[in-house]
């Protein structure tokens, strides 16, 4: 008999923890497209604009950690023996060389004009204060994020008038040509003892 009321009871603690566990396992499954909800999914759009947020943010942190003082830095004044940097870019121009080619890159994807007066990768030749020169870098990367923004799946293969590469192409190229320049920058900090602001982080 003992043993009887014994396997009644665990049945019917067993029976009642049933519906828990249901109704638990009936929240989570309800709480789960919720949640992937709250994500958008992936596009080439939202993929490649983050992309240019990447080197956006490493790009622009570089350029606010030189003082103006060294803008027009270039490793050719510190006569190091058997360098040759003759003729190189100074800080300064490394940073509007990223703004001016990103226009002549993504222009064509957004389909806007390039600024009066760009005429080549150097960007232009009045913009001489730090101030001057990161607002032609940030409206730069506006340009790209907006480049960014037309690319679909159905077009990235397409190529823009007055271009000869793909769409996908000249979005990702300009990314990658901007890290390409961020590395001279970083060079450039070091030489003056200015750590780069992404190292900061990664020694903290």
């Amino acid at each position: 008999m003992k043993q009887t009321k014994i396997f009644l009871l665990l049945a019917i603690l067993i029976f009642m923890a049933a519906p828990s566990g249901q109704g638990t396992k009936s929240a989570a499954s309800a709480s789960a497209p919720q949640a992937q909800q709250s994500q958008p999914a992936p596009t080439i759009a939202s993929a490649v604009d983050r992309e240019i947020s990447a080197v956006e943010k490493q790009v622009l942190e570089a350029a606010e950690a030189m003082p103006e003082d060294k803008f027009n830095f270039t490793p050719e004044s510190l006569n190091i023996p058997g360098s040759e940097y003759k003729g190189v870019r100074t800080f300064a121009v490394q940073v509007k060389h990223i703004a001016a080619s990103n226009y002549f890159i993504w222009s064509p994807l957004a389909g806007d004009k390039l600024p009066e007066g760009l005429k080549d990768g150097n960007g232009h030749a009045d913009l001489k204060t730090k101030a001057d020169i990161l607002k032609f870098l940030k409206e730069s990367f506006a340009l790209g994020h907006k480049a960014a923004g037309t690319l679909t799946t159905e077009n990235m293969l397409q190529t823009p008038e007055n271009s000869k590469s793909t769409r996908i192409r000249l979005a990702t190229f300009a990314v990658a040509h901007a890290f390409n320049h961020y590395g001279q920058m970083v060079e450039y900090l070091r030489m003056n003892g200015i750590v780069p602001p992404a190292s900061r982080r990664q020694s903290d």
